[in-house]
């Protein structure tokens, strides 16, 4: 599959140059392991140890953003109710590398994938509280520190059903016809255009790429706040619809404190709409586990 991807780096950085780069400015790591643990569309991670995890942004696009988490993710310290990784190392842009790279404290867990409808259910109380949190923390103090505001027009429900169309066609042939014929059913009764704004502060990409489970499958840490923003909290609560089972949904926003129906609304289509770039990527990488987690998330999103 050639020509470019919108998660195509600019630059790379392999284990080596990680290594280099931070002994070079963290001295007291430099007897440590690196070991690089993946890459998502901006950052590539790597483990230093046992105890940090080191994101270097692979595009320019990423870089405001890790300035962004190195000023805010600490202010968050007081509202966090799940782990989550708390910058404890600031790297400098230098010659040898053209961007600011931070490091964390690391959270240990595995990623949510194939875990039982019984099991996800055991975390809604967890997720709602945890969100409930995360959404009470005062916008004016996100804004000040750079998080920008509704920058992917969340509550434009007529594009982005546009844009999920255009997704649909290019993933279709991965999708059994049960599959597809859900999802085109249920775009095609998407009827609202937009809903009325409303601002929160937002993790913004809450998807199983982005959690972690512990050994009996409840949620233990949530991960990569690259995409730190104000806006719709439809947003963030799409784990609703991806991670939860229907019986649980209930549960899940009483202890959140209720939503109403334009917010399950849009919702529900987050949580349809990110796993099937998720899917998109995965079936681009070859990547059949990812790929088919990112299916059973659009399946049940769209179950009641």
């Amino acid at each position: 599959m050639g020509g470019t991807k919108v998660w195509d780096a600019e630059w790379e950085v392999n284990e080596e140059q990680a290594r280099t780069l931070i002994g070079r400015q963290f001295p007291q790591l430099s007897s440590k392991q690196v070991k690089r643990l993946g890459w998502g569309w901006d950052n590539t991670v790597f483990l230093i140890g046992d105890d940090y995890v080191f994101r270097f942004p692979r595009r320019t696009i990423a870089v405001g953003s890790i300035r962004m988490e190195g000023k805010l993710l600490p202010k968050l310290e007081a509202y966090m109710t799940i782990p989550y990784p708390k910058p404890l190392f600031y790297g400098e842009a230098s010659d040898e590398y053209p961007a600011p790279f931070l490091g964390y404290a690391y959270v240990p867990g595995d990623f949510p994938i194939g875990v039982t409808e019984e099991r996800r259910a055991l975390s809604a109380e967890t997720l709602a509280k945890f969100l409930r949190r995360l959404h009470e923390f005062p916008v004016q103090a996100a804004l000040k520190c750079g998080v920008q505001q509704d920058h992917r027009n969340l509550t434009d429900i007529a594009s982005r059903k546009v844009k999920l169309e255009g997704f649909l066609s290019k993933v279709v042939e991965h999708l059994s016809p049960e599959e597809s014929g859900v999802i085109e059913a249920y775009i095609s009764r998407l009827q609202k255009d937009r809903v009325e704004a409303v601002n929160a502060l937002l993790h913004g990409d809450l998807h199983f790429k982005n959690m972690l489970v512990n050994e009996n499958g409840i949620v233990s840490g949530i991960i990569d706040w690259g995409d730190l923003s104000v806006g719709h909290p439809a947003c963030d609560l799409s784990v609703a619809y991806s991670f939860l089972p229907p019986y649980a949904r209930g549960v899940f926003f009483e202890r959140y404190g209720g939503a109403d129906e334009e917010t399950k609304l849009l919702a529900r289509l987050i949580a349809v709409y990110i796993p099937i770039l998720i899917l998109m990527q995965a079936v681009d990488d070859g990547n059949e586990a990812i790929a088919a987690e990112a299916k059973s998330n659009i399946m049940r999103a769209l179950s009641d």
